[in-house]
């Protein structure tokens, strides 16, 4: 028969009552529902009078599943934060569907808990896993001292389920584990007598709301003479860190020392004795010599020299620097100073050379406003990052480099004077490597030692002939061109000795006017006449004939172009 409820107050009381959500549906669409369904779902009652069903449910996805047929369902859904649980019973009578019964029960603390039990088991298992890997062994005992947890096995031959449930003092020879249970008192790396060896163990008590739920206890050396040797290891190690520490202070002073600063010229020799002077002091350093004479060497020298050897040597080129980004480089920034400063800040080469040295290279090309900024940081002592207010004092000591002529810079007004006054205390003017070609064999045996541990490979030498050449040239880039020439010679030449013909074209180029000196070598005359053939057949090839071209990129005149190729017979 139809349900059919006369009295709809006590229905609605009856439904009340139920702490699920209760929707009953008719064979007439009529609807019965209670009021924990409404606040479930968040239906006002008024929304249930002025909507037919399932209309009246908000959540489009939700109503799909309000569907009325004969099959029992239930479904888990998540509503405004909840874990809620739908089932739909059908009321059937004589084979024939009266009414559809559907429930909602909250299940949001029953699926908390699951998550929460999940999280703890695998919070335990981590615990378990550490437990395992950390230590030779450990076990948990409950508050009366029995064994809940075994973990022995491996140490002890006991397996775990001959001993779980036993007083842990039955068990384990000399424990104080059941001790530690009644006082509370960690014991940490205690020496406890099993099976004949003295084990290091830690006893830990495992309190929660002040009251003492168990204990674990760890093994963490199954033998004192593991901590002996251990010891013995530890020990070798920071003598071998004190060794590789000591062996990279050794180079590092050698390769930034006087000594790495290779001559046998006088003038050089004057140079190294005057900068060893300057190093006792604290007075300014002007250092002038051409590109790649070895300015940052002395510089470098100099530091490790001085009393601030163990602080900070920072260098800055100030020629390579944007002049809008120049003072934030040499002092810093506040965070938010200019668009895309970091929002910390930043400190500059002066803060972060305080106490030890900053090296000024190419100094002659600082623009006149920063100048003026750096003669007042170096006579007042102090600076303010940019954008900031707070004053930070300097003590630093101050080497500057140039390879710019720096008094006529001051006479033409580029540089000012009082700066160059206040920078030019002590001056090493370095001698370009043309001036000193004595220092050539020496500086190149050294650059070949270098070089062959840098590159991994066999260490070369110079034939007698390349040295003369090499000696004949005049390196406009100095030392730092020589190192170039040297490295491409290792490269090109297969065997152990680097000859003429593995030397770039333009240092034959550049020493016609010396060939004369060594005529009577005929077989140097022979191979530099080879490799002259070759740069010229090379350079007209790559132009496609073009004389001027060719002369350009062999860097000699065109008429000098014409006489080599009538020299060596070229039919070009």
């Amino acid at each position: 028969m139809e349900f059919n409820i006369e009295d709809e107050a006590l229905l609605e009381f009856l439904l009340d009552s139920i702490e699920d959500g209760i929707l009953i549906v008719d064979m007439h669409n009529k609807v019965y529902t209670n009021t924990a369904f409404l606040r479930m779902l968040g239906i006002a009652k008024e929304e249930l009078k002025s909507n037919s069903f399932p209309n009246f449910i908000k959540d489009e996805k939700l109503r799909d599943s309000f569907i009325l047929d004969e099959k029992k369902r239930e479904q888990e859904f998540k509503l405004n934060g909840n874990h809620l649980l739908l089932r739909h019973i059908p009321y059937i009578e004589y084979e024939k569907v009266l009414n559809h019964i559907f429930t909602i029960r909250d299940i949001t603390d029953i699926k908390d808990s699951h998550s929460q039990l999940m999280q703890e088991k695998m919070t335990l298992d981590m615990i378990e896993d550490l437990l395992e890997h950390a230590y030779e062994g450990f076990t948990l005992v409950d508050a009366e001292g029995k064994i809940v947890k075994w973990n022995y096995e491996k140490l002890f031959g006991i397996r775990e389920k001959d001993a779980v449930g036993k007083p842990v003092e039955d068990v384990i020879e000399n424990t104080r584990l059941h001790i530690v249970v009644k006082t509370g008192r960690k014991e940490i790396k205690d020496i406890q007598r099993i099976h004949g060896h003295d084990m290091i163990a830690n006893r830990i008590p495992i309190i929660r709301n002040g009251r003492i739920i168990g204990a674990v206890g760890a093994v963490l050396f199954k033998d004192a003479s593991d901590i002996r040797e251990m010891a013995k290891e530890l020990i070798k190690l920071e003598n071998k860190v004190k060794e590789y520490k000591g062996e990279l202070e050794r180079l590092q002073d050698k390769k930034y020392s006087f000594d790495s600063i290779i001559t046998q010229d006088p003038k050089m020799e004057y140079l190294k004795k005057l900068a060893r002077k300057a190093a006792e002091s604290n007075s300014t350093v002007l250092i002038l010599g051409e590109s790649g004479t070895g300015k940052e060497m002395f510089a470098q020298a100099i530091h490790k020299a001085s009393y601030r050897r163990a602080e900070s040597f920072m260098a800055i080129n100030c020629a390579a620097i944007p002049k809008e980004l120049l003072e934030s480089e040499l002092f810093g920034y506040e965070g938010g100073a200019f668009t895309g400063a970091k929002k910390s800040g930043k400190p500059g080469k002066f803060e972060l050379a305080n106490g030890g040295t900053i090296f000024l290279d190419e100094i002659g090309n600082m623009p006149l406003e920063m100048q003026a900024k750096l003669l007042r940081v170096l006579e007042e002592k102090e600076f303010e990052r940019v954008g900031g207010t707070e004053k930070i004092l300097l003590d630093v000591r101050i080497i500057a480099a140039t390879n710019e002529d720096i008094e006529e810079a001051v006479k033409i007004g580029k540089f000012r004077e009082d700066l160059y006054y206040r920078l030019n205390v002590i001056t090493l003017d370095i001698p370009p490597l043309r001036d000193r070609k004595d220092d050539i064999p020496l500086i190149a045996e050294n650059l070949l030692e270098y070089l062959a541990k840098e590159l991994d490979t066999q260490k070369k030498k110079l034939s007698p002939e390349t040295l003369n050449i090499l000696k004949q040239y005049h390196w406009p880039g100095n030392v730092r061109e020589l190192r170039n020439v040297l490295e491409r010679g290792i490269n090109l030449s297969s065997g152990s000795t680097i000859l003429p013909k593995h030397l770039p074209e333009r240092i034959f180029m550049n020493i016609e006017g010396e060939m004369e000196k060594f005529n009577e070598i005929s077989l140097l005359r022979e191979v530099v006449a080879e490799v002259e053939k070759e740069a010229i057949i090379k350079a007209l090839s790559k132009t496609k004939g073009n004389k001027t071209l060719a002369a350009e990129k062999l860097g000699i005149h065109r008429t000098a172009l014409y006489k080599k190729i009538n020299k060596y017979g070229l039919d070009i």
